[in-house]
């Protein structure tokens, strides 16, 4: 029989940890809870998988080895999109009556093969099992994150999963429309800025070594900005310009990675609030995002402190997260949540003061929402004014720069034409 290791926490809040045998790992959870633990994590040792692989074990390892890594974890994850159209369709299921269960297995029968399906029929055994939803997904933080099982857990709690579920739908769905569009509206200027580098590299690499050789032979004497644009050429062509274009590479990919760093991230995600242009739609961006989640969160009953600790690690700026923590410290202390949001120097006047007036009349979760539906629409308009900047911006760069290398190899032949005439 199969030997699982697992992590729990006991009735003290203390953290356990052990092994046990069972026929699968819903079997093995649902042991570890009747003996009084809540598991937090439980896969399948390496050597008792590789013992029970030819053995014709049944259960999820054995059904969906593919899937699975060798501590028993599910490969993979979900996508944004797969997690936000499940959560929708939950929703309708769970609100027309069928049990969890049963509108369980029914998404995860239409999903197409992958570490999405074996997720969602893993959850399903693990409810059938005895844990509650919450429970089942908390087991894959990988694709549902901690806001997404505290949701849950409230909606658990009040009896209102449906109306959750919903909610959780419509914020994904708003976050996801809010990325699609910001993505959407980088992808021409990118993709016309690349156009323009492979042809103006084209022309230095293949276009003006000819031009030079040309001159060469007719002896011209070269004006300064053909002369620059030779330079350029050669530059680009030679071993140099094969190894300056390798560093900017290198120093790319080493940016990414040192941005991975608490420390690389806290600088970047300084530099991004600073941004000229940029920073202000980032700082708006990130604000929406804050307060649609902790609005979110608010209504569904989740508790303030929990709450702000969720979105502190839901808002993507290590910043803004280090405010939104010094927000919880006073908190317990007993103060509002706009004075010290005000103290941080990070949000806007009119974010601070909507949030004292939901403070104010008992309806702070509305107010957190309108918040985010203004702050949304502001990044809506700065992206939309942006692109349109950037077009004409970048239509007078490949104009100038198409000018300027017509210019400086007209100049010569403009020389050569004279010198023929007056002979």
């Amino acid at each position: 029989m199969p030997i699982f290791a697992y992590e729990a926490i006991n009735a003290q809040g203390q953290k356990e940890t052990g092994e046990l045998e069972a026929a699968n790992r819903n079997q093995a959870i649902l042991e570890i809870r009747n003996a009084g633990l809540k598991p937090t994590k439980v896969a399948q040792r390496a050597e008792s998988a590789k013992k029970s692989g030819g053995g014709g074990t049944s259960g999820p390892a054995a059904d969906k080895p593919a899937a699975r890594s060798k501590d028993g974890k599910i490969k993979g994850r979900a996508s944004a999109q797969q997690l936000t159209d499940f959560t929708a369709q939950m929703a309708v299921l769970i609100d027309a009556g069928l049990p969890v269960v049963r509108s369980l297995k029914v998404l995860a029968k239409q999903q197409k093969p992958g570490p999405f399906k074996a997720i969602l029929e893993d959850v399903s055994e693990s409810v059938e099992q005895g844990s509650s939803l919450s429970e089942a997904f908390a087991m894959h933080p990988r694709t549902f994150d901690r806001l997404f099982v505290n949701m849950i857990k409230a909606g658990e709690a009040g009896g209102i999963l449906d109306t959750i579920l919903q909610r959780l739908a419509d914020f994904m769905e708003k976050a996801q429309r809010l990325k699609k569009k910001v993505v959407g509206a980088m992808i021409y200027p990118i993709i016309v800025m690349s156009v323009a580098v492979m042809i103006l590299t084209g022309i230095m690499i293949f276009v003006i070594p000819a031009f030079k050789k040309m001159f060469e032979e007719q002896g011209l004497e070269l004006h300064i900005m053909t002369r620059i644009l030779i330079f350029l050429s050669e530059g680009v062509a030679s071993i140099y310009g094969i190894i300056f274009a390798a560093l900017i590479v290198a120093a790319g990919f080493g940016l990414m990675a040192w941005g991975r760093t608490p420390g690389g991230e806290r600088v970047i995600d300084t530099l991004k609030l600073k941004l000229p242009i940029f920073g202000p739609i980032i700082k708006k961006a990130v604000t929406a995002r804050f307060t649609r989640t902790l609005g979110t969160l608010v209504t569904a009953g989740v508790p303030i402190l929990e709450a702000l600790n969720i979105c502190k690690n839901a808002i993507g700026n290590v910043i803004l997260g280090e405010a939104i923590d010094k927000v919880a410290s006073s908190i317990k202390e007993g103060e509002t949540i706009a004075g010290p949001l005000s103290e941080t120097g990070l949000f806007d006047d009119i974010v601070v003061n909507m949030i004292d007036v939901g403070e104010e009349t008992g309806e702070l979760d509305k107010m957190l929402l309108k918040v985010a539906d203004t702050f949304d629409t502001y990044v809506d308009i700065a992206v939309e004014s942006l692109v349109s900047i950037l077009e004409p911006i970048l239509i007078v760069f490949m104009g100038g720069a198409i000018g300027f290398i017509v210019i400086a190899l007209f100049l010569p032949l403009v020389g050569l034409i004279d010198a023929i005439g007056n002979a």
